[in-house]
């Protein structure tokens, strides 16, 4: 099975972000859900926002990267929002990864270096979602994807953000269920 690294979204390491690893453990797959803002949940986007303010984008970023710190070659990285900057980072510049599942955010791969050539991702994320649809995302990932061998972009219907997330009040069960099914097909491919 797979081991997976999984970054939390901008409201902290929430019992919906667990819930999302655990779908992925009860697969059998090993998941690392490592809390980026030292035991703070946040109950609204803004209110992660504030905080990710008063630390830095950088080190928020900085704390996902280092999360990767002894995990043995081969593993999955995967980042929901706020933690798909660090899992790009990591798919792009780390050796030890094996693919990348990118839950609502992307970020035009010029940011962090060039594509390893041949590394899987998954971009999942909502159509009408204010941050990933309206803010650019889809489409640097639908422009990313095509013609890219193991690149696939997954849009779902809906304008909710943070839909993955059982705990919060944008969860969508159905869209949720799917983004799982996806990421197990890519997880078993590279097991």
């Amino acid at each position: 099975m797979t081991t997976m690294l999984l970054l939390h979204h901008i409201q902290g390491l929430t019992p919906g972000v667990v819930d999302l690893a655990d779908r992925f453990r009860a697969a059998g797959h090993t998941v690392h859900t490592p809390d980026l803002f030292e035991g703070r949940t946040f109950g609204s986007i803004d209110d992660g926002a504030a905080y990710v303010g008063s630390i830095g984008f950088s080190e928020v970023r900085a704390r996902g990267v280092a999360a990767a710190e002894g995990l043995d070659e081969g593993f999955v990285v995967a980042g929901i929002s706020l933690g798909v900057m660090a899992a790009q980072q990591l798919a792009q510049n780390h050796p030890g990864v094996a693919g990348a599942l990118l839950y609502e955010a992307f970020a035009d791969p010029s940011n962090f270096g060039a594509w390893p050539e041949g590394l899987p991702v998954q971009v999942h994320g909502m159509a009408d979602d204010p941050f990933f649809g309206a803010e650019g995302d889809a489409d640097a990932a639908r422009g990313f994807v095509e013609g890219r061998s193991g690149a696939e972009l997954f849009v779902y219907p809906g304008e909710v953000h943070l839909f993955v997330d059982s705990s919060l009040p944008a969860y969508d069960a159905d869209a949720t269920a799917l983004v799982v099914q996806r990421s197990l097909g890519m997880l078993e491919r590279l097991a």
